[in-house]
């Protein structure tokens, strides 16, 4: 089963920087996002260009988990000539992960 089949995404981006939550459609199924999306998860599942340290962060009260992903933008946002500098697209991408 997909990501996207429990939760939706948000994303953002400062410099250098890729942040993606990941918000639960229903609180029951939050707890599977607690065990199965976990920071070593999302720096394995973005590898290719995540460079740095993964965090994440837990939002109880509204079910959602935040991941800040370092030195996750080619540079970030004014130095990089990648299709998508913001790193918007990566929310969409994580929601295609199997958990």
């Amino acid at each position: 089963m997909k990501l996207k089949e429990f939760a939706h995404s948000r994303t953002g981006d400062k410099g250098n920087i890729s942040v993606i939550s990941v918000i639960a459609y229903k609180k029951e199924d939050y707890p599977l996002l607690l065990e199965r999306v976990t920071a070593e998860r999302i720096k394995e599942y973005f590898s290719e260009i995540v460079h740095g340290n993964v965090t994440r962060y837990e939002m109880h009260g509204i079910c959602a988990l935040n991941f800040v992903m370092e030195d996750a933008l080619g540079g970030g946002v004014t130095r990089s000539l990648a299709l998508d500098m913001h790193g918007k697209t990566l929310g969409s991408a994580l929601l295609e992960m199997e958990i």
